[in-house]
Parts: structure tokens; sequence; C-alpha cells
């Protein structure tokens, strides 16, 4: 027989087997409960003066009791009850109320948060009797204030109730509200959060990017919202009140997903996904996702496999379902360890074997590069913020065809093209990974083979989307990582893209801030004051110490 949940600290066997025999019983999925099961839960709740709860499914059966105190219940993890958009967990949960209380604040909250079928509170009189039965179902309704109902009481005669059409019908409007949103009922509809003690203008700008991030992960943004907080709750990050608020608001507009701008840390994650029923992610995840989307070489996929793995490893806890995803296959369990622990051994096992075949990579690299140096072509390597263009200027430049979408991290595997200027000299023209602020340090790391080839460049182009707002923030991120490669000593021509999309007087104020040369990546009669100062620059005499070029 199953064993009991909850505390079952201070009881005797005798009423532990007793309360262990109401997984004999099965409730007909069309009623709320049986008289006979109500009567033997008021009578053990009366005798041992804690409340008793029932889990229960659709087909009827008692899948866990609960044991709890004389105030409440701690109900256990029924994540592997995660519902589908527009549909309910596919638990009831039934459970007593010692002084024959109404449904509490915490009753309500497990029933909105954890999207239960109903719920459903015995009230136990003083006597030991089923009082009364008070009763609350969600209400999926987008203008009410609160997403639920709660029945008048009933007595436990007059259940006549009928669950499996109540349940029919609130799935009904769950799924008309998805519907609402004419998306593919396969993609992800996401609600963007974003934490923070930052000023709105930069918190606006960040949570815009986590936008564009979504977007290039083929996520469907609901609604984003942004909490300003004196000090971050270090346990929810937005408090748990708002925490509440935001999983209402999650069923109101049929959400799948909710994402934070802002890196959660192990047990932010537990203490978040412990309160919501729905899947969480942070910024960092949502961008080594697309990564993984993106890789195409074998060093790519590594390079992403190992920053997931890297990120996992501390967050690794029971039931995460990401470790199928990421590390099933690897490994077998040893003799004598618990899953977690072989779970982390794998993990470490991968990682270790990733960065042996990380370093074999480095290898034919440096001897790629050795030959190219032999042929003394010159390199220039464009870098930039991720969406500025630089795929689409390689193009131009070299009359290739680069993948360059309007997307995030659309190029994630170098590109090196040949180019010949008008004095019929040659060089090799270089596209990068883009960069972008807060860089998952992960990434970093795995991605430090690429970015070492930047090192070996005569002239770094660094792409700016001068049409963006932001524009001045991008610039410094992108710098703060070329000092933490060391590679800013090398010469770089700041090139102002998207000079279409930027009024004249505009224009003119970046170019003086930046000593960029304007251009259009797209068009290539706006190029040539950019290919004269490359050609310049490459053909000149190399001087001991390179300069930045203003």
């Amino acid at each position: 027989m199953k064993k009991l949940s909850g505390n079952t600290t201070g009881l005797k066997a005798t009423q532990i087997r007793r309360i262990e025999t109401l997984y004999r019983y099965r409730i007909p999925p069309e009623v709320v409960i049986t008289p006979q099961v109500i009567e033997k839960l008021s009578t053990l709740s009366f005798e041992i003066s804690r409340q008793i709860g029932l889990l229960v499914n659709r087909s009827g059966k008692i899948i866990s009791v609960v044991i709890g105190d004389h105030k409440g219940i701690m109900l256990p993890d029924t994540s592997d009850y995660r519902p589908p958009p527009g549909r309910l967990k596919g638990l009831r949960y039934i459970h007593t109320h010692i002084k024959d209380e109404d449904l509490t604040h915490d009753d309500l909250t497990d029933l909105t948060l954890l999207r239960l079928d109903l719920i459903a509170a015995i009230g136990v009189s003083n006597t030991g009797q089923a009082h009364q039965i008070h009763l609350a179902n969600i209400f999926p309704n987008q203008s009410a204030k609160i997403p639920y109902q709660i029945h008048p009481p009933i007595a436990p005669n007059e259940l006549d109730i009928n669950c499996l059409e109540l349940i029919q019908s609130i799935e009904t409007e769950l799924s008309r509200i998805s519907a609402l949103h004419d998306v593919d009922p396969g993609i992800e509809r996401a609600i963007l959060i974003s934490v923070t003690t930052s000023s709105r203008i930069k918190a606006e700008a960040s949570i815009t990017e986590l936008k564009e991030l979504a977007r290039s992960s083929d996520i469907f943004v609901l609604d984003t919202v942004i909490q300003h907080r004196k000090k971050i709750d270090p346990r929810f990050l937005l408090g748990r009140g708002k925490i509440e608020d935001l999983s209402i608001l999650a069923m109101q507009e049929g959400a799948t997903l909710i994402v934070f701008d802002q890196e959660l840390n192990p047990s932010q994650i537990k203490s978040i996904t412990d309160k919501v029923d729905l899947k969480v992610l942070d910024r960092t995840q949502l961008i080594l996702d697309i990564f993984a989307q993106r890789a195409q070489t074998r060093e790519g996929k590594l390079q992403v496999e190992l920053a997931q793995l890297k990120y996992m490893l501390p967050r690794l806890i029971k039931s995460n379902s990401a470790l199928s995803r990421l590390a099933g296959g690897i490994g077998g369990r040893g003799p004598g360890e618990t899953k977690l622990e072989v779970d982390r051994r794998r993990i470490r096992d991968r990682i270790s074997r990733i960065e042996k075949g990380l370093k074999q990579v480095k290898k034919q690299r440096r001897l790629q590069k050795s030959k190219r140096e032999k042929k003394g072509l010159p390199v220039i390597s464009i870098i930039g913020y991720t969406n500025a263009g630089k795929s689409t200027l390689l193009n131009t430049l070299t009359k290739s065809n680069v993948l360059a979408e309007s997307r995030l991290f659309a190029t994630l595997d170098p590109s090196s093209r040949r180019m010949k200027f008008p004095k019929d000299s040659e060089v090799i023209i270089t596209d990068t990974v883009g960069f972008i602020q807060d860089l998952p340090k992960e990434l970093k790391v795995a991605f430090q083979a690429t970015l070492e080839e930047l090192e070996s460049a005569d002239l770094l182009l660094h792409v700016i989307d001068c049409s963006n707002p932001d524009y001045q923030s991008q610039i410094n991120s992108v710098d703060r990582i070329l000092e933490d490669l060391n590679i800013s000593r090398i010469q770089t021509i700041n090139v102002l893209n998207k000079m279409d999309l930027v009024s004249d007087d505009t224009m003119a104020v970046i170019i003086k801030e930046t000593g960029g040369i304007p251009i259009s990546a797209k068009k290539a009669s706006t190029l040539q004051p950019l290919i004269d100062k490359m050609q310049s620059i490459v053909l000149a005499p190399k001087p001991e110490i390179f300069h930045h070029v203003e």
C-alpha cells in the first residue's frame, strides 16, 4: 500500500495504518466525493486533530493521502501532472477543516496556482461529524478580478454536482482564451517579467531585448511585466504576492511559460516552480536555447552543450525535467548511488569529454591559422551586437549568401569569405557570433576558442545598429567583451549601420560621438567610404603598436 505524504510525526502506527486504508477507496469521476469517504475522512481527522487531504485523479483513484496539522496542509509535488495549454491539472483536492471553517486563502491559492480541477474542504464538527462542504473551482474569465468561484456551503448529502461536466466547461473556456491569441498550439506562449532596481528606461530596454530573444526562440509573447523594487527578494525575486498575481495573469492569458529577464539561482528556481505550475526560464536559459537551435557545426554544438551542462549542474534538483533533454543517454548507473548523484556524475563526465573535444578543435584551428598566415592574407573580423547587421555586411562586401535574418543570434557558427580590394589585393573577412549585454558566463567560456580567432585579426569592423535608441549601451557591451578577451588593442573601425533608418541630424550626432562611418549594409552603393578605409589600414605598413581608430 502507498505511504502517506506530509507530517506523520507523533501519530501511532495503528493510526497511520487506518489512514493508509483511504488508498483503497475509489471516488466515481462524476462526483466530488462519496458519503463513505466523507465519513471516514471526518472521523480520522477528528481523532488525530489534524487536517487530512486527498489528491484524486480524473479516473477517481486516490493518488496521494496527505497529513497536515490543525491549520493546514503542505501539498506534495504534482509536477508529473503538468497540464497542457487549455487544460486543468487533472487532480481534485479534498481535505478536512478541523474547525468547520471556510476555504482559506492558502486553499484558494493552491487551487489557482496549481490549476486544480476543484478544491473541497469538509468542515468537521466538534463531535467528529462532517458538517458542511466548502467547494471552489477555477473561473477563467479575463475580466474577473479573482480567477475562481466559491460555491455556497453544501450539506454532505447534497453533493449532486457533476464534476466531469463542470471540469469540461472550465477547460472549454480555457481553450477559448488560448485560441483568442491565434497561436499554433505547439508554440510556447510566454509572459516576460523583469524584476529590477535599475531605472525604468534601462528596464524597458532590457525587456525589449528579452522580447526579441523570445521571438528568436519561436516563443509567442503574451505580455510583459516590469516590477521595480528597492531590494530584490532573495527567495522569489519578485515577492510571494506578485508570484500569485503572475500565476493568475498567466491563466487568464493562456500562458504556458514564464521567462525572467534576470538569471535565477538554484534556490529561486525551486521556490518559484513550487509556487507556479508553469515552466519557468531565465534569460540565460533562453539564450542557451537559441544557441542550441542555431548551432550547425560539430564545434558549435559541443560549445553549446558544454554551456548548457555547466549552467544546469548547480541547478540540478529532484525531478529536473531538463536533465532528460540535456544529459540523456550519458554514462550508466553506479552501484549504491542515488539518482541525483548519478545525474551529477554523468554531467561532469560529459563536461570532461566535451572539454577534451574542444581542445582538439582548438589545435585544428591553430593549424588552419598557421596555414593562412603563411599565405600572408590580412584578416578582417566583423564584430558587434547581435542583430546589428554583421552577416548582411559580410554578404554585401563579398557577394556571398551567409544566413542573415532579422533575429538575435541568427549567426552562431563563424563564417569566412575572401574579398578583393580595387587594388587587386585580397583579404579574408570573418563573421562572428553576436555579442549581447550580460552574455552568460557559461557561453563566454564555451565560445572562448571561437572568439580567440579575433586575436589574429588585422582589423576589426565594429558594426553598430545606429537606429537602435540604446546603441550606446550596445557599444559598451561589445567593448567590455573585447577587453575581457584582451583584444581591445586591435585597430577598429566603427561601422554605423542602418543609416537609412536615422534622420540626418541624428546621424550627424552619432558620427561625432563614435567617429564611425555610416552605411546601409544592404546597399553596396553606401559601402565605398568603408572599403577605402579598410584598404588604407590593411595595406599600410604595420606600426609596432595599434591604436583604436576614432
